[in-house]
């Protein structure tokens, strides 16, 4: 198995050790435009291995695409990392053009690559990864809401004061802080509903505080965050090399499921070895509907614009 991460900042270097260290692939390879930053990198990361006890090989190189030939999996960091105060939409102009690139490049050497996109705005670059790519729409993934549901359950464990890995919970619709939809009233604890422990009020600032978690985070430490987003990327890739058949919410294309079509957006769906597969109807309420479908409008007013560039 071999896996690609194109962009070696701190989101694509956290993905890439994630990777590393669960040995999702036998070779892992580490590209980036800036000379010496992906070698760099590779070499520091491999230098763990002896500490953590993994055996992946890892290589690094400066826009060398050949490296990447015969990749099976392939996830695109590449981009601008956002500021304080800046939106993931004022994004769009840039790193349209550098994710429609290395979405090229990369057919050229791995025509049968999975891609999974990470770059920002993350559902009009999934989108446009698609559309520029030709690919079969299950081949493309946008890792967004498995980062939102890590970051619902986040806040969700610190007022319930339990642990996260005891919690369900999903966040659907568009990645954007005004786009997201978390969905507590499905959201459990060990099988029990949450809204059975938490207010009104309780309820509505977890979901508040969910929504700006990634606007929170560029205010404190003045760029995107990278932890989070590298091991979000980092799970999905398991659940692809690892024919998981996992239950992610990812962003996906839609023909009709959730009402909408031709558009990206999260939704459930199940991830295994050939990428996304089922879509998984949760059956939306008419609050969140009318809430999935807003999210819809804005994040087709994004794609609109690759329109113009």
């Amino acid at each position: 198995m071999k896996v690609t991460v194109v962009g070696a900042g701190a989101v694509g270097a956290t993905c890439a050790d994630n990777i590393a260290r669960k040995e999702l692939a036998n070779e892992l390879v580490l590209l980036d435009i800036k000379e010496g930053v992906a070698e760099g990198k590779a070499q520091d990361i491999t230098q763990t291995a002896a500490l953590l006890g993994f055996d992946t090989k890892i290589v690094g190189t400066t826009g060398d695409y050949s490296k990447t030939a015969g990749s099976d999996v392939v996830v695109i960091t590449s981009g601008l990392p956002r500021k304080p105060g800046m939106t993931r939409e004022e994004l769009i102009g840039v790193n349209a053009g550098i994710v429609k690139g290395v979405a090229e490049n990369i057919l050229k050497h791995s025509p049968d690559a999975i891609i999974v996109v990470i770059s920002n705005p993350m559902d009009t670059m999934t989108y446009l990864a698609l559309q520029s790519t030709g690919l079969p729409k299950n081949k493309i993934i946008g890792m967004g809401g498995t980062l939102d549901s890590a970051r619902f359950k986040y806040q969700l464990s610190q007022t319930l004061g339990c642990s996260a890995s005891d919690l369900n919970a999903v966040v659907v619709g568009g990645h954007g802080d005004t786009t997201m939809i978390p969905l507590i009233r499905l959201a459990t604890w060990n099988s029990i509903p949450v809204t059975n422990f938490l207010t009104k009020e309780q309820q509505d600032k977890i979901v508040a505080d969910t929504m700006v978690g990634g606007a929170t985070l560029t205010k404190l430490l003045g760029t995107s965050a990278w932890y989070a987003p590298g091991a979000a990327g980092a799970s999905v890739v398991e659940a692809i090399v690892r024919d998981e058949k996992k239950l992610f919410s990812a962003c996906v294309y839609l023909d009709g499921e959730y009402g909408q079509k031709d558009i990206c957006m999260g939704v459930p769906v199940v991830v295994g070895k050939n990428g996304w597969g089922k879509i998984v109807d949760f059956k939306l309420n008419a609050d969140e509907q009318a809430a999935f479908n807003k999210s819809a409008d804005a994040v087709r007013s994004m794609n609109d614009v690759l329109k113009t560039l």
